[in-house]
Formats: C-alpha cells, structure tokens, sequence
C-alpha cells in the first residue's frame, strides 16, 4: 500500500529583511544557505527597535524587524536552508531568549507567492540602529540588487551614531576576506 505522506522536508525557505541581507552575515552560522530569490512582503514596514527596550549587545542600537502596515512593502532576500540550520537560525535570531518569534508568511517573487519563514521582535521599542548594522544591511542589499529605490530609503535611516568596535564587523570583515579571496593554486 503507498503512503500518502510527503517525504519530510530537508530544507526550507528564509525571508531575511535585516542584517541577513548580506550573505556572509547569514553564512557565519548557517553555511546551507543560498540565495533563492528577491521577494517582496506586502503590508508591512520595516523599523527598528529593542526587545524590550535593550539594546542589542551585538549592534549596539536597534536591529531590524517587521510590523503590519497596510499598503507598505519589504524588500528582501529569501534564502534556501537546509533544515540542520534551523536551530542555529533560531538561536541568531533569540527565539529562545523571547527577543523574536518565528512566523510563517508569504512573499512575492516574479509575481509567485512564497511561503517563509521570517522573524518578528517581541516587545520591541522602537531604537535607532548603529551606521554598523546599517552598513551591513546596505551591503546586502547591494550585493543582492534589491531595487535602488528600496537601498535608497535604507541608505536614508538615521541611525545613533555610535562609533565604538563591534566584534561582528570584524568577524564579518574576515568572511567577506574568505569569500573574495581567489582559490589556492
């Protein structure tokens, strides 16, 4: 007798929006995942905030995250993961700490909807990010050609000016080393 069950899913798809943009940032933790496609989220906005007001001890400001917002749109990248990346997704993003809840949504790419799963802060008080964070979105929006429009309005977020070292930029500035680098002879 044949089963009717579908065979278990071995990856599943990402809507990044935030500091995942840029593939080394993503890559860090979660080596399976490869660009699927530019997407857009209707009906809903970008800000940028604090779980609970904290600010993030990685960022030093706000980070990204989503909110409804009819007739709004987020542009971002929808990533293709292997499913033994998951836990380490959640954790990046603090599920466990309560700072973000998973959700599943759908975007549109090339006029296809597409089910993801995203990310959205609990608690979050709305925070400027640092010109780091910013700078690592911007990157990823460019190295993933999301419409110059869209890269304009995130060029334009003011942010909170804090100029202290980050150790993420630095581990990110070794990856993006690793990535551009030409291959050993």
């Amino acid at each position: 007798m044949e089963s009717t069950r579908s065979p278990p899913r071995s990856t599943f798809l990402y809507f990044a929006y935030g500091s995942n943009l840029l593939k080394e940032r993503l890559q860090l933790k979660n080596p399976s995942a490869t660009v699927h496609c530019v997407a857009k989220l209707e009906d809903y906005r970008l800000v940028f905030g604090n779980h609970q007001g904290r600010a993030s001890e990685r960022w030093h400001g706000g980070v990204a995250t989503i909110e409804h917002s009819p007739g709004d749109e987020v542009w971002g990248v929808v990533w293709r993961l292997s499913v033994s990346d998951l836990e380490s997704l959640d954790s990046q993003e603090n599920v466990t700490l309560g700072a973000y809840r998973p959700v599943e949504l759908t975007v549109v790419a090339d006029g296809d909807d597409l089910s993801c799963r995203t990310y959205i802060m609990n608690s979050c008080v709305y925070a400027p990010p640092s010109p780091q964070y910013l700078k690592v979105m911007v990157m990823g929006a460019e190295q993933n050609g999301l419409p110059p429009e869209y890269q304009a309005r995130l060029r334009s977020v003011k942010t909170n000016e804090y100029e202290g070292p980050l150790p993420v930029m630095a581990e990110l500035e070794r990856a993006r080393r690793a990535h551009s680098a030409p291959p050993p002879r």
